[in-house]
């Protein structure tokens, strides 16, 4: 009972983790975004805005750690692969008794 209590504590610790690592790199982005738009914006009145090839850059990084910590890869779960893993014994087993027939 309390292994599992502890083990429940862990997780939930390293969930906490997760989450504040993403809103951290998500700060950081914000705040290097627009200090590169500010740059950009001072040196050319934005006649150019390189900054955004940055900013989608840096974007897709943010996106992809942002599905790993909100856990939005439906096809990439815990709950998926215990699925395909059950339909996968399902298959065999109805192909060793057709074997059988």
């Amino acid at each position: 009972m309390e292994n599992n209590k502890d083990n429940k504590y862990f997780k939930a610790k390293q969930r906490v983790a997760e989450i504040k690592k993403f809103y951290t790199s998500l700060m950081f982005y914000v705040v290097f975004i627009c200090a590169l738009a500010g740059l950009n914006y001072y040196t050319n009145e934005l006649r150019y805005p390189w900054f955004l090839w940055a900013a989608f850059g840096w974007g897709i990084g943010i996106f992809f750690q942002a599905i790993k910590t909100f856990r939005w890869a439906p096809f990439i779960g815990k709950d998926w692969e215990e699925k395909k893993m059950k339909q996968f014994m399902e298959e065999e087993e109805q192909k060793s008794k057709n074997n059988w027939n």
